[in-house]
């Protein structure tokens, strides 16, 4: 195990899915001693064999000074919190969720936490898959200062960029703007390779173009939809996530809660979630959100 001032430090870990498994697996090898619980028998195993330490529950994992959670839902983090998991911790536990949720969910989880006597953040990432297994997450932390600056020497093992946000819910609150312009702006360089394909412009020379021009953004120049440009991008292995589709469908509904709950006039990032709903429910919630490009391109008309 490795040392923050002069504690050893171990971390328990709930949620050994494709993210939360590489994210476990880091810390592991740099040199912290994990306790992993996952409901699926298969991460398990695989976190076992990462160098995680598998434990039977929850609450057991619980038994660390620092426990972080990657689950699906806010419900799901709030039910463990309920669910006995902040009663099994010793007093001044510091919990990281590191999971997306909504901003109300994350600042519910932090007052339960606080209640008991705990410490809490809010450190959703960005990243994906690929960013999880080599440890160049960025992560967005809401919280008490004192606290972030607890749990950075865990960040920045699993992440090459980590930032303080604000309070606790800020952290979500930046996730979800995030990835609200991300979701917007490949539907944008989506339509524009398709408008493209139909006025005769190659897919390279467009490329060469709007990479160095005003039209240049993350989804373009690392993230390109299409094959060929960007050797590393999903597009290249048939749109195999990546970011999953149903993961931006989930942020952007997030993203539509607090639009409407906050009366933004927030049409693009609204018509983002439409459009991604209705890609995950005609089958390509398994494909790469990128693979949008070809449910704009059937739509179009020949």
């Amino acid at each position: 195990m490795i040392r923050s001032g002069d504690k050893l430090k171990q971390v328990g870990f709930l949620g050994l899915g494709h993210m939360g498994g590489p994210m476990a697996a880091n810390l592991a090898r740099a040199g912290y001693q994990v306790l992993g619980f996952d409901l699926v028998p298969a991460a398990l195993e695989q976190a076992q064999r990462d160098g995680v330490e598998v434990v039977g529950s929850a609450t057991e994992a619980a038994a660390a000074s620092v426990v972080i959670t990657m689950l699906p839902s806010g419900k799901h983090v709030l039910d463990l919190y309920n669910g006995g998991l902040l009663s099994a911790a010793a007093p001044g536990t510091l919990f990281v969720d590191c999971s997306t949720i909504d901003v109300a969910d994350a600042r519910a989880a932090a007052e339960l936490a606080v209640a008991a006597g705990h410490r809490a953040l809010d450190a959703p990432v960005s990243g994906g898959v690929a960013g999880a297994a080599a440890g160049t997450l960025t992560f967005m932390v809401g919280g008490a200062e004192e606290d972030f600056t607890a749990a950075l020497p865990l960040l920045e093992v699993m992440g090459k960029k980590v930032v303080h946000c604000g309070g606790a819910g800020v952290g979500q609150a930046a996730k979800i703007c995030n990835n609200m312009v991300l979701a917007i702006s490949m539907i944008g360089i989506s339509e524009a390779f398709v408008l493209g394909e139909k006025l005769g412009l190659t897919h390279q020379a467009f490329y060469d173009v709007a990479s160095t021009a005003s039209a240049q953004c993350w989804s373009l120049t690392s993230y390109c939809p299409v094959p060929g440009p960007v050797p590393t991008s999903p597009a290249n292995n048939d749109y195999q996530p990546g970011f999953a589709t149903a993961l931006m469908d989930k942020d952007l509904g997030l993203a539509a809660n607090a639009l409407q709950a906050n009366g933004v006039d927030g049409q693009l990032g609204l018509l983002a979630k439409e459009i991604y709903h209705r890609f995950r429910e005609d089958s390509g919630g398994g494909l790469d959100f990128s693979a949008i490009i070809n449910d704009i391109r059937e739509r179009s008309k020949s």
